[in-house]
């Protein structure tokens, strides 16, 4: 199974404040077991919205939408992929992370990926196969 792990973004982290070199030290620790445990997929951290963009749908129109945005509370300021048996593992090794702002409250969102079979007969064998030959070109 596998779960993408959501750092939830702070002031500091929307303002593009880097994190102090001991929570690096201690975010390179925690990234260590999760590689030794075999368990990291992929893990980085995002710069600030403003240096972003979203683009709405609506019907056929595309609408860019330049950052920041305002919702501090629901954007993301990093995220982990790991492939765990399970989503109490995903929870006991969110447990094991390092605070990501420290000196404040923080969150971190757990959500489990969407597998090919959890699309059941939508899934039809032709699209299986475009997935897995997409996924075998790109290296996954």
């Amino acid at each position: 199974m596998k779960f993408m792990i959501i750092v939830k973004a702070d002031q500091n982290s929307e303002a593009g404040i880097m994190p102090p070199t001991e929570l690096l030290a201690e975010m390179g620790r925690y990234n260590e077991a999760l590689v030794k445990a075999g368990v990291l997929l992929a893990g980085e951290g995002l710069h600030p919205s403003s240096k972003g963009a979203r683009v709405r749908f609506s019907g056929d129109t595309r609408t860019v939408i330049d950052g920041p945005f305002t919702e501090t509370k629901e954007l993301i300021a990093g995220f982990w992929l790991i492939q765990v048996k399970s989503k109490e593992e995903a929870i006991e090794w969110v447990k094991r992370a390092p605070n990501p702002m420290p000196g404040t409250e923080s969150e971190i969102e757990i959500r489990q990926v969407f597998d090919a079979a959890d699309f059941g007969e939508a899934l039809t064998p032709e699209l299986r196969e475009q997935e897995e030959r997409l996924r075998a070109e790109s290296g996954q």
